[in-house]
């Protein structure tokens, strides 16, 4: 069985794959499309990070008052 890692780097090449090649004529372009790719990148990090944790058993789930 692969691991998570493996399984999440096989789909965003199928992803990158099927979507269409674009090419950023201007900066003004550009500078919109790595923005959004860097928040993305920092989102997934963010949300594996979270999970990663929640596994290990150091956070705890919020209580309901």
């Amino acid at each position: 069985m692969t691991s998570v890692s493996t399984q999440l780097l096989i789909a965003c090449i199928k992803l990158l794959l099927v979507l269409p090649v674009v090419e950023a004529v201007e900066a003004g372009d550009a500078i919109p499309v790595l923005l959004g790719v860097a928040l993305s990148i920092t989102g997934i990090c963010a949300c594996l990070g979270v999970y990663a944790q929640k596994r290990n058993g150091q956070m705890e789930s919020p209580r309901a008052f």
